[in-house]
């Protein structure tokens, strides 16, 4: 028995010291494997730092540059959308004047001072959204702007007062992002060297959205309350953003690679296949600052939000360009007053105005479009035949178009004030619908010109460049709602002239902001070399081109890159040569 009971004792002893074994072998095992772990990252980090940058000549394919063209146009689409509806909010607000004015017992002029809080807050807000895009990304914060702006729709159309009114206005304007944040997401899917179509479209969108709103807004004028000028704002508000949730992804460089090291980083410690152990030191161009915290710091914060207004006021180039935008956007506000008034000498009402003369203005911004087209075609051209290099061609070449269209401008008021007289010296009510096309390719021209200029000129600063440009435009046409009827009414009232002065008034600084067009023409050169900012652009531009263009061959096939020999024959072709072979004398110069 008592053998029996050692034995056994002596089984068990093994069977405990095997277990012992096989537990020690298992945790010396996970011991080595995290230690194996541990010494393969400080490898990595030994042999190529604690941390390192992805950058966008890096990881090329990961960013919106590497999207397929159909994708782009598409993305584009839903952002013209957007851009129509920011500015259908800004223009249709006048038709809701009159009725406003009844209901509230307040003065037109009053209410008026709607429109201008709106916009002057809008020309604010631009610049305050636009940093933040480029931090956070944006997706969101264009998505954040559009819901508020719908947002602040509702005590518009419930208001009983109009500081109500008044209120949701401010604060409607202050929340809408506009041009700054979707020219950025031109600028996050095209090269400068092929963008010009894009800022075009954009660009064109921005113009009629302010066009289209008195067109709808004559019929609730005449046939609906007033509380259906906010309705249809709310309407297409939610339709844009609904349009941009779906369709829209983010484009931001920065955000799209913090976010592909952030994966790379997690299939490094996964040890995925295809991963390597430097991953696990790969930062994106956010991430490698710090956390939001660190990186969003006062200073920082007051530098960026500083910047579009420093550049208005001490580069000469973006001052005066961006003044000669704002006078001739302004001009379109004007006009949501001023037109109606010519019309009826021809005796025409509210409905038939909005539909003539904004019809007009809507041409006029069409047949400015197409005029770009030839001169997009040489640059193209020009770019090809320089080996793709952006330099082939210099930022002032992009003012060419506004050598023949910024005259327009001028000649188009002095046009539109005589053609005020009425019958019988001006015998039928088309004639002052041709100078108010003549403005509408002026206008369109002038933007899209100015903006593609500062584009090419500031490069990675464009975005403070062009937030001056959209500053002065909605800050000067929030001023003219202000002016006009003033304007309009007190100047030699009851006479012949009272329409035909004010006009003719306004025609004096279109001539004057006019001459700095052909000035930067001439020497924007010698302009841009005295520019800090424009100067080390074009260091880094030179600096960075050879990983630049090694990047963008490996992720795309150039083979498929649309060209204009790529561009289906059409009517514009003939236009297109016409045009060019009356440019080749301006090649020198390009």
């Amino acid at each position: 028995m008592a053998d029996s009971n050692a034995d056994m004792t002596e089984k068990s002893n093994a069977q405990m010291r095997q277990q012992s074994a096989i537990s020690s072998r298992g945790q010396q095992q996970e011991l080595n494997e995290k230690t194996d772990a541990q010494v393969r990252q400080q490898s990595a980090a030994s042999n190529l730092g604690e941390r390192r940058k992805l950058e966008e000549e890096n990881c090329y394919e990961s960013t919106a540059f590497a999207f397929d063209n159909w994708k782009k146009w598409l993305i584009l689409t839903a952002v013209f959308y957007c851009q129509i509806s920011m500015n259908f909010n800004a223009a249709i607000y006048a038709n809701g004047v009159p009725g406003m004015a009844e209901d509230f017992g307040e003065t037109e002029n009053t209410i008026r001072l709607g429109q201008m809080a709106f916009l002057l807050a809008y020309a604010f807000g631009c610049e305050l959204w636009a940093p933040w895009s480029e931090e956070l990304g944006r997706f969101w914060v264009l998505q954040a702007s559009l819901f508020l702006v719908n947002i602040f729709q509702l005590p518009c159309m419930f208001a009983t007062n109009f500081s109500t009114v008044l209120a949701a206005r401010i604060l409607g304007g202050l929340s809408s992002a506009g041009g700054s944040v979707t020219l950025g997401i031109v600028a996050d899917m095209f090269e400068p060297m092929d963008q010009q179509y894009a800022v075009l479209y954009i660009s064109y969108a921005s113009c009629a959205g302010s066009v289209i709103a008195p067109i709808a807004g004559g019929f609730v004028e005449a046939y609906l309350s007033w509380q259906w000028v906010f309705y249809l704002q709310l309407i297409l508000g939610v339709v844009a953003q609904t349009a941009h949730y779906f369709v829209v992804p983010e484009t931001r460089s920065s955000v799209m690679l913090d976010k592909t090291a952030r994966r790379r980083r997690k299939a490094g410690i996964a040890q995925k296949p295809g991963s390597e152990p430097s991953d696990m030191t790969l930062f994106g161009p956010n991430e490698f600052k710090g956390n939001f915290l660190e990186r969003t710091d006062f200073k920082e914060c007051r530098d960026l939000m500083w910047r579009p207004y420093h550049f208005l006021l001490t580069e000469p180039i973006v001052a005066f360009l961006s003044l000669l935008s704002g006078f001739s956007d302004a001009l379109i506000f004007t006009g949501l007053n001023s037109f109606g008034m010519v019309l009826t000498l021809w005796g025409f009402g509210a409905v038939p105005t909005a539909k003539i003369f904004f019809s007009s203005l809507l041409l006029g911004y069409t047949l400015g479009a197409v005029f770009f087209i030839p001169f997009f075609r040489r640059n193209t051209k020009a770019i090809e035949r320089g080996n793709g290099q952006l330099s082939a061609i210099k930022p002032e070449a992009r003012l060419l178009p506004l050598l023949f269209t910024s005259v327009l401008l001028p000649l188009g008021l002095l046009g539109f004030g005589f053609s005020a007289l009425g019958p019988p010296l001006v015998p039928h009510w088309i004639i002052p619908q041709v100078f108010i096309v003549l403005i509408g390719i002026a206008n369109l021209a002038i933007y899209v010109a100015t903006i593609d200029y500062m584009v090419a000129a500031y490069g990675a600063y464009c975005a403070s460049a062009t937030g001056g440009n959209g500053f002065c435009r909605d800050f000067l046409a929030g001023i003219a709602a202000l002016y006009v009827n003033p304007l309009y009414s007190n100047i030699m009232p009851g006479t012949k002239w009272q329409l035909v002065i004010p006009t003719l008034i306004l025609c004096l600084p279109a001539i004057l902001l006019v001459i700095p067009v052909f000035i930067f023409w001439q020497w924007g050169e010698w302009f841009r070399k005295r520019s800090k900012f424009a100067e080390s652009i074009a260091k880094e531009r030179e600096e960075k081109k050879p990983a630049r263009d090694e990047a963008v061959i490996k992720s795309r096939d150039v083979s498929r890159m649309v060209t204009v020999t790529d561009v289906p024959h059409t009517a514009m072709d003939s236009v297109s040569h016409g045009l060019n072979s009356e440019l080749d004398e301006w090649d020198s110069r390009s």
